[in-house]
């Protein structure tokens, strides 16, 4: 399974990013293999609407199952469950930290989105 978690760094230790549409970067990890990449969001951090949309294709074009972050839109949320991606929030911690409590189900799966677009 690949997760995707909204991250400000790229590593494990990284903090998350708790903005989706504005992360700064996606760590991909793969539960399975246990390694994991790190994507750039750099091209939707200064749009000034269409972020969420557009982080959750480029998400959803990496074949994740699922995306760990702080806070979801409600555009973002929209595209992600088109996709079939199911979404988790975090209200604090590492890259590591998000993983570990994902593979404990101890992560709130996101039944909508918890934020307005454009913040």
């Amino acid at each position: 399974m690949k997760v995707a978690i909204s991250t400000v760094g790229n590593s494990l230790d990284s903090p998350v990013d708790f903005r989706f549409g504005r992360a700064k970067n996606f760590l991909v990890y793969d539960t399975e293999e246990k390694d994991f990449q790190v994507i750039e969001n750099r091209q939707n951090l200064n749009l000034p609407q269409g972020a969420g949309i557009q982080a959750a294709q480029n998400v959803a074009n990496l074949g994740v199952d699922a995306v760990i972050t702080g806070h979801v839109g409600p555009k973002a949320y929209q595209t992600l469950k088109a996709a079939d991606i199911d979404i988790y929030l975090i209200k604090k911690g590492t890259v590591n930290e998000a993983i570990q409590k994902f593979q404990e189900n101890k992560l709130n799966k996101a039944e909508g989105p918890d934020k307005e677009g454009h913040w």
